[in-house]
């Protein structure tokens, strides 16, 4: 598969990844509202955030300084072989 580079494209596939994320998010409320799954369905996305923030963030700028991930398969996959290869 190519890589992406219509601009265009690239923004609508993130407003798509936004929209799923809404969407998903609505259906487990609405199959089982209360603030405590409000609660922790916040806290879970805020996290997931974070660590995909940290992976493609400080990891490339901070501790493999030049060092690019095509995707966390992509950052698994090489942290595992220089780690035992």
């Amino acid at each position: 598969m190519a890589d992406l580079k219509n601009p265009k494209v690239i923004y609508f596939k993130g407003v798509l990844f936004l929209v799923a994320g809404v969407l998903a998010s609505a259906g487990l409320l609405v199959e089982a509202f209360s603030w405590k799954i409000v609660l922790l369905l916040a806290i879970a996305v805020w996290s997931f955030c974070r660590c995909y923030y940290f992976v493609f963030y400080v990891i490339e700028h901070y501790v493999d300084d030049g060092q690019k991930y095509a995707g966390l398969w992509d950052f698994i996959k090489r942290r595992a072989l220089t780690k035992h290869g």
